[in-house]
Parts: structure tokens; C-alpha cells; sequence
């Protein structure tokens, strides 16, 4: 019985070390070409934003990606280079205006904005437009403001049953992998100083 016993501890050991070693075998070359190629295309693509992960929840720069109503924010985030603030680890709150929103600004606002040389007016706007936290539309009925992104403040109102930040109203929220998007019916716009 012990010479069973210790064969059969032998063929397990056997087959152990037989399935750790093909596990650890030689990589295939291709992988380190395509490898090389890939970080050549993506030079200029840096940072948490351009990871791609299709296993967890979105975060709320793949939340604004992904909508076809947010294509203007999505273009002014990336004009302003703020795409790996989107993606931190937070929790985020992003109050998201819709491209309707962007369309009431008075005209040639979003055009003047998007130009690199206005690119820290351009973020300090979208700035504004986020501040740390992860709380429902219901939760943000027990504030008077919010500090925001930019180190201002932004005013909460209630209305009913309706909730507005800095004078736009939520009119939908989405939970995001870093926190929460809330869309918005007008783009927030800070005060001058």
C-alpha cells in the first residue's frame, strides 16, 4: 500500500512539473514584433485613457465616448488634453453636457474653444465639470455647492424633483467604473474672476 501511495504522489509530482513547464515554454516571437509595432502606433497615446479594458465597468470617459449625444464633449476633452483625468481612479461626479447643450453656447463658442491657443480656457471650463465624489442625483439634493475640479465652487439647486449644478439641469445619471456621469441639459460655465 505504500508503494502505491508513493507511485501515485510520483505521477502527480510528474505531472506538476510537466504542466508548469509548458506553461513557461518559449514565447512566440510574432507577440514581441506586434508588440513593437503597437507601441510605435501608440507613442503619442499615453496614459490610463488609452487602455483598453472590455472586462469592467466603463469609466465616464468610455461612458462620453460610447455616446453618440456626447461627441462634442469628447472632442473638447480631448482638445484640452484632459482624457487621463477622466479615467483616474477617483470616484469622479462628471456633469456631462449634451452636444445640444454645446450647441446653445452663442455661436462659434465651442469652435473658438477647441483651438490649441485656448486650450487652458478650454479645461478650466471642463473642469468645472467634474468634482470628486460618486453621489446620486437624490444624494446632491442635500447640498448648496459643490468644489469642483477647477477649485471653484459650483451652486446646487433644487426645483421639485429636479436637481440643478451650476444652472444645468440633470436629466439623467449612468454609473461609471470610477464613479457616476451626469448628463446635463446645458454646459456649465464658471465665473469670471
Amino acid at each position: 500500500m505504500k508503494s502505491t501511495f508513493k507511485l501515485s504522489m510520483l505521477w502527480l509530482f510528474l505531472l506538476l512539473a510537466f504542466n508548469i513547464g509548458c506553461k513557461n515554454g518559449p514565447k512566440n516571437e510574432t507577440a514581441v514584433s506586434d508588440q513593437n509595432e503597437s507601441e510605435a502606433i501608440l507613442e503619442n497615446n499615453k496614459g490610463q485613457a488609452f487602455i483598453e479594458d472590455d472586462e469592467s465597468t466603463p469609466n465616464v470617459l468610455q461612458i462620453a465616448i460610447g455616446s453618440p449625444d456626447h461627441s462634442t464633449l469628447v472632442a473638447a476633452v480631448q482638445a484640452a488634453d484632459l482624457e487621463n483625468v477622466l479615467v483616474n481612479a477617483g470616484p469622479l461626479m462628471v456633469f456631462a453636457p449634451t452636444n445640444a447643450a454645446f450647441d446653445a453656447l452663442p455661436e462659434g463658442t465651442v469652435e473658438d474653444l477647441l483651438k490649441p491657443e485656448n486650450r487652458d480656457a478650454l479645461a478650466n471650463i471642463l473642469k468645472y465639470h467634474v468634482t470628486p465624489g460618486n453621489y446620486s442625483k437624490d444624494f446632491l439634493r442635500k447640498f448648496k455647492k459643490l468644489g469642483q475640479a477647477n477649485n471653484q465652487n459650483v451652486p446646487v439647486e433644487v426645483q421639485g424633483d429636479d436637481v440643478f449644478v451650476g444652472g444645468a439641469k440633470i436629466i439623467a445619471s449612468i454609473p461609471a467604473g470610477n464613479g457616476i456621469v451626469h448628463i446635463v441639459d446645458k454646459v456649465i460655465l464658471p465665473p469670471t474672476q
